[in-house]
């Protein structure tokens, strides 16, 4: 994932309110946005660690059955 400079130099908190404001603004479920949330988290942690699922698990405190539950098959 690449930033723009703009993103470098905002806090976490901060760039995590503008995409709660902007959800809202274009109407997007709760639960919507938590998907979208997770799916991203777990890629970047995924591409971090070469795709392998036993280390992502562990950096991401899940257990390997789980993660691969939330990927559905989408590796690629």
């Amino acid at each position: 994932m690449t930033k723009s400079p703009d993103e470098n130099s905002l806090t976490l908190k901060s760039r995590m309110e503008h995409f709660c404001l902007e959800a809202v603004d274009k109407g997007i479920l709760f639960s919507e946005a938590m998907e979208q949330f997770e799916r991203c988290f777990i890629e970047e942690v995924l591409h971090r660690n070469n795709g392998n699922i036993i280390r992502t698990a562990a950096v991401l405190g899940i257990h390997r059955n789980t993660l691969s539950k939330k990927l559905g098959g989408k590796r690629g």
